[in-house]
């Protein structure tokens, strides 16, 4: 995961790593840094790199940046020298199932009573 500083925000990303180009290009193209807020994006943060969770805010906010830039963002901090050594396929598995688990949480009819 990488985590990415534009203005105010900052972005997870995630999936296979590829290169930093075409994960920069679908962040840019897809408006990735402007979708979510600071706080929420350190929560995801912790939640994928470290051992936290996630509140339902933030996995409302997360589901609505979207996987494609939830994967993008996440691959590109993979990417960042700074965490050269954490083990990516572990910060992948991480990753999908912080989103799984807020895709869940976010479907689930008890929110919406």
């Amino acid at each position: 995961m990488s985590i990415v500083k534009n203005s105010n925000v900052i972005f997870l990303t995630y999936g296979a790593v590829t290169t930093t180009k075409e994960n920069n290009q679908i962040i840019k193209e897809n408006n990735c840094e402007t979708k979510m807020g600071l706080p929420c994006v350190l929560e995801a943060f912790t939640s994928i790199f470290k051992t936290r969770s996630i509140s339902n805010k933030c996995c409302g906010e997360l589901i609505v940046l979207g996987k494609v830039c939830h994967s993008a963002l996440v691959k590109r901090t993979l990417e960042n020298p700074l965490f050269k050594d954490l083990n990516p396929a572990a910060i992948i598995v991480k990753s999908i199932q912080t989103w799984n688990n807020c895709l869940a949480l976010i479907d689930s009819p008890s929110l919406s009573t």
